[in-house]
């Protein structure tokens, strides 16, 4: 891709959201991962550890590189609320989804979950 065109693409917010929210996924990914490897084989804390560090990087990366604002226990707070309402969603979406398979269920809720909290981060977490 020339690099006329990535820095294109990457001035728009939705895009630098997107490119930061897939590297948190790869931070929870490699946390957790590690978790199981060196510490427990429990699986909720694993996945515990790896949301932590995950939510802290993304927060501060999306507060500065996304949103543009200053880091705050108020936005930090409406950040996790959010996180963690969209995680919740994201399972009542997929039990929900009864005739579909995993497979498709997990496009949707990846396709669609991004898009729904870029959106209430925009009009609540970061409002201006």
């Amino acid at each position: 891709m020339p690099k006329a065109m990535a820095k294109k693409l990457y001035s728009f917010k939705i895009v630098r959201y997107g490119f930061i929210g897939g590297i948190s996924t790869l931070i929870h990914f490699g946390i957790a991962s590690a978790y199981l490897y060196f510490l427990s084989n429990s699986l909720l804390q694993a996945n515990i550890a790896g949301f932590l560090v995950a939510y802290v990087f993304s927060y501060l990366a999306q507060s500065k590189h996304v949103f543009g604002h200053e880091i705050s226990w108020i936005k930090a707070f409406r950040y996790f609320a959010v996180q963690f309402g969209s995680l919740l969603t994201s399972v009542g979406i997929s039990s929900l989804l009864t005739d579909f398979n995993s497979y498709i269920k997990t496009v949707i809720v990846i396709f669609f979950m991004p898009l729904i909290t870029y959106m209430v981060h925009k009009v609540w977490t970061f409002k201006d």
